[in-house]
């Protein structure tokens, strides 16, 4: 079962726009605001939200609770004396009330309060014009919301009572005032639809509004429009391009300011459109007038693409390699590739070495070195893998194989019989890449309680209490609806003051992940999130990499949303919540109705068949039952979760490739494969996408078991703690290169 803390409860908040576990490690939210309170503005106003509130608050943890269960509590808070939190429990009490329509009992809670609670003072006022209008005074209703007008004019929350009050004189002002607040967008797509021809509003949509559904007809429309300028083929050109119409954005950035962005996405949407001689010229433009721009060096490497004769795309490659170390490594793994192709074995050697020598920090050469260190170990030669793969952790530290070869590092090391060079290695591999499955490999290979592939499944965490992180941006305004889970609200009022979608700033960006997360856009949320990895500018890699040290951090990329469906059937069926969760984010990415090709439904991807094949075995009307009911679905997919590992003696690294690839595959596998050491059997996988599989879910539990299990927590940061170096050898790379 699975154990909540009660006596010590882990503060998952950090102040001043972070949380305060730094990668499991308990700090106070005093340290915390001293160590990040400036990480991203460093002139920042003192705020209504503070650590110690929130850190404190007996409210908050009760916003992840049903209404009902959560009643109780909040009453009694909303007895007490006047305090930050008698003001949220009267709030939330006040907005549970009004969602059933009992006005007199939520008015009561309200009276008054816009006086205290200043965060919410605005949103106070419009609760009580929300009440007025369900006792039916719409004169008293109307009198709230003009009140929210005249006070607040220049806050986003005016522009919902300019929606509210209805009158076009004042949708005219939430146009020109908050043209980018949700509500503005509604406004103008009810003009649309009376008048299609409307250039200013279309504009308005097409730059605040570029990833909403719908935007591509306005698009389409605004397109033929004779007087649009420079600036404004460019707005449109971003909506095209967001929207992944790449050759209307081409045509939209051919008639934008030439800027090196701009002419580059002109190009390569003519390249994907496959107009071949127009992206060539739009690219050599670029040469001409942006020499040294960043995007001048892809567009080298899109020219050398676009150059069928080998022979004639290598002078664009060496001018990659010459003045753009950022795409160096592209452009020598394609020389090397030509020469080879030309027979000039030596000149493809020495593309390869300086390759690993000059550009030994690119991703191409991580790749190089892993794909030499693979053939050596196939052909049993050890001492040649440990070498290849050594300096791939050390130099490309962000790549996806570091981890990867750091543990194999370690393998390959006891083989030889290097028994401490492999426990550095896999201390290292810990240490640096928590993340990472093979950080998982690797502290169970150390002996840690951390589950192994036999025991994960009756494994039983302790969990931390989940409360929701402080964004880094926003308005105390924003934080606050955001922290009690006023959802819509939020929203609204963090659109209107993100003006900064195409080029955010690390908060921003963390904070935009946040919020599509709770709205129930799981795969858009991990997604933003996930994307910070990709930041290049020094200050924001640097601002990236604190961020990413902090439990918040991964509590986004790893959230756990169905929290008591999954613990309950989790119980029910003996198996760890953790990997329940983890096959769950896998398998559909918390997308409730989601459906595959082959049919495959809901949060655990579910087959109708497996599913009708189940539910006469526990006694259910499979008739009776929906797949694209969270409830429903955990239920099939916990029991088939279940029927595999017994399937295989409770190992669920068979048990989940089953899940996968089904059950006759595996069984083949275990007669053709050796598997007296389970990490080779996984990478002898024949199925690429079953052996990607099992590293991504047992992935994804390490991470949910080192993110919300403190004890594991703890044990991380003993690690982060001895600084493990790395067994490298003396030379800088392999005495030899091969191709």
């Amino acid at each position: 079962m699975l154990k909540k803390l009660q006596k010590k409860q882990i503060s998952l908040i950090a102040g001043a726009g972070f949380c305060a576990l730094l990668v499991g490690a308990m700090v106070s939210a005093p340290q915390i605001g001293k160590n990040l309170g400036k990480l991203f503005d460093g002139n920042s106003q003192p705020e209504l939200i503070t650590e110690a509130n929130i850190a404190t608050s007996v409210v908050l943890p009760l916003v992840n609770q049903p209404p009902e269960t959560r009643a109780t509590k909040l009453t009694e808070i909303a007895k007490g004396s006047p305090s930050i939190e008698q003001y949220r429990a009267r709030y939330l009490l006040a907005d549970n009330l009004l969602v059933k329509d009992q006005a007199n009992e939520a008015l009561e809670l309200l009276n008054g309060l816009e006086k205290d609670y200043k965060a919410l003072a605005p949103y106070v006022l419009l609760q009580q014009a929300r009440a007025y209008d369900i006792l039916g005074e719409p004169g008293k209703a109307s009198d709230k919301r003009q009140a929210v007008v005249r006070k607040y004019s220049s806050e986003p929350v005016a522009a919902k009572a300019l929606y509210l009050i209805g009158v076009e004189e004042y949708q005219n002002k939430a146009i020109a005032d908050f043209p980018s607040h949700p509500l503005t967008w509604e406004i103008i797509r009810g003009r649309l639809r009376e008048n299609p021809i409307q250039p200013k509003l279309q504009l308005i949509l097409a730059k605040y509004a570029f990833e909403q559904p719908g935007i591509v007809p306005v698009l389409d429309t605004l397109v033929n429009e004779p007087t649009l300028e420079p600036e404004d083929w460019e707005i449109i050109g971003n909506a095209y391009w967001e929207s992944k119409e790449f050759g209307k954005a081409a045509t939209a950035y051919g008639k934008a300011t030439p800027t090196a962005k701009n002419l580059y996405r002109h190009g390569r949407g003519l390249q994907i459109s496959g107009e071949r001689e127009r992206a060539t010229l739009a690219f050599q433009q670029m040469l001409s007038e942006f020499p040294g721009e960043r995007e001048t060096g892809k567009a080298l490497l899109r020219l050398a693409e676009l150059t069928r004769n080998g022979t004639q795309s290598l002078p664009f490659l060496e001018e990659v390699i010459a003045n753009y170390p950022e795409q160096a490594g592209k452009a020598l793994i394609r020389k090397s590739k030509i020469l080879q192709s030309q027979r000039n074995d030596s000149g493809a050697r020495e593309a390869l070495k300086l390759l690993i020598t000059k550009f030994a920090n690119t991703e191409e050469a991580a790749q190089y070195q892993w794909k030499v260190a693979q053939q050596k170990a196939k052909a049993k030669d050890y001492q040649a893998a440990w070498e290849w793969a050594q300096s791939v952790p050390v130099k490309n530290p962000t790549s996806i194989l570091a981890p990867r070869a750091g543990f194999w590092v370690g393998k390959w090391a006891t083989k030889l019989g290097k028994e401490a060079e492999a426990r550095q290695a896999y201390e290292y591999v810990v240490s640096n890449f928590p993340y990472s499955y093979y950080a998982w490999r690797s502290a169970a290979t150390l002996g840690l309680d951390v589950g192994n592939f036999n025991t994960v499944r009756g494994m039983s965490p302790e969990m931390v209490d989940r409360v929701r992180p402080l964004p880094p941006a926003g308005s105390d305004t924003f934080k606050e609806l955001y922290l009690l889970g006023q959802e819509r609200d939020a929203w609204q009022q963090w659109e209107t003051e993100f003006q900064n979608k195409l080029q955010p700033t690390v908060a921003e960006q963390f904070t935009e992940g946040l919020m599509q997360l709770a709205r129930g856009n799981y795969v858009g949320g991990i997604s933003i999130v996930a994307k910070l990895e990709d930041r290049e500018k020094p200050e924001e890699r640097a601002q990236y990499q604190e961020l990413s040290k902090q439990n918040m951090y991964w509590q986004a990329r790893y959230p756990f949303p169905y929290f008591e469906k999954i613990n309950r059937w989790s119980e029910k069926r003996l198996l760890n919540p953790f990997l329940v969760v983890s096959l769950i984010r896998q398998e559909s990415r918390f997308q409730e109705k989601i459906k595959s090709v082959a049919n495959a439904t809901g949060l655990m991807q579910v087959l109708p068949s497996t599913a009708k094949w189940i539910a006469p075995q526990i006694n259910v009307d499979y008739s009776s039952t929906d797949l694209t009911d969270p409830e429903d679905n955990i239920m099939y997919g916990t029991w088939y979760l279940d029927s595999t590992h017994k399937q295989y003696d409770n190992d669920s690294l068979y048990a989940i490739a089953s899940y996968n690839a089904g059950p006759g595959n595996v069984s083949r596998w275990l007669k053709t494969i050796p598997k007296d050491d389970p990490d080779e059997f996984v990478e002898a996988i024949p199925f690429p996408e079953t052996k990607n599989y099992v590293r991504q879910v047992l992935g994804n539990y390490w991470n949910y078991l080192r993110i919300y299990n403190p004890q594991t927590s703890q044990l991380m940061d003993q690690f982060f703690a001895k600084q493990t170096q790395f067994p490298l050898l003396e030379e800088d790379e392999p005495e030899e290169t091969s191709n």
